[in-house]
């Protein structure tokens, strides 16, 4: 049996490049990446995926990019070695986020963003932590188009909103929850364990006193019995 063309082409699920150039811009791609995993746990047709090459065109694997984050509502979770348009039921990633490092170039960034217009993508956020600096695309009238204002600006595909101040970016869930690292996570449950653990010691003291009034209570109306007092009447 002869294979068709398509089937001897290969998609490479690396291109060689790594995933980040230094720890800032690593721990804001987990960030962003995780936080939006937490944001869609619940819903099973909404993937996300970080650093994963797309391949928008069938036949043609040289055309493909990674984004640090990526969207995309109508696709079931589940692992990936790329995404590939085509076996996605041809769906666009939505949402793409980029995350800057001293290395990246004027014209790498302008390839990604025509890559990105051309294909299809919604909504384009980029943010360099350096900088604090942070721009956003949306798609208005079949082109991406530089969002004026970011300070509090609400995603209208993931709901949640960009707070950019002096120092850094925040980003805020449709509940108001902020995005927080494993670290600040692990540092909240702690806080909780602790603050259920006060609780819980605390209950266990007002249960004591109870039963210790209880003991009190019954020893006087016994003392009062044996003087020939009915203390319940």
């Amino acid at each position: 049996m002869t294979l068709s063309k398509s089937s001897q082409i290969i998609y490479p699920d690396s291109d060689g490049q790594p995933m980040s150039d230094n720890t800032q811009q690593f721990r804001w791609i987990v960030l962003i990446k995780e936080n939006l995993e937490v944001l869609f746990a619940d819903n099973p047709d909404v993937f996300v995926a970080g650093d994963l090459l797309w391949y928008p065109v069938e036949d043609q694997p040289k055309i493909r990019i990674a984004p640090d984050a990526m969207v995309v509502f109508g696709r079931p979770k589940g692992d990936r070695g790329s995404y590939r348009q085509w076996e996605e039921d041809n769906i666009v990633p939505q949402v793409v986020f980029e995350i800057l490092s001293p290395g990246n170039r004027l014209k790498e960034m302008t390839k990604k963003l025509q890559f990105y217009d051309h294909y299809g993508v919604e909504e384009y956020y980029i943010y360099d932590p350096e900088r604090n600096d942070l721009h956003g695309l949306r798609r208005e009238e079949g082109s991406l188009r530089t969002i004026e204002e970011m300070t509090n600006w609400t995603s209208p595909r993931l709901g949640i909103r960009f707070v950019l101040t002096a120092d850094t970016l925040a980003l805020y869930r449709p509940d108001n929850r902020k995005f927080l690292t494993m670290q600040e996570l692990e540092q909240r449950a702690a806080d909780f364990q602790r603050q259920f653990e006060q609780e819980r010691q605390r209950a266990e003291q007002e249960r004591q006193r109870a039963e210790q009034e209880r003991q009190r209570a019954e020893q006087l109306a016994a003392q009062l019995r044996e003087l020939g007092i009915d203390p319940d009447v």
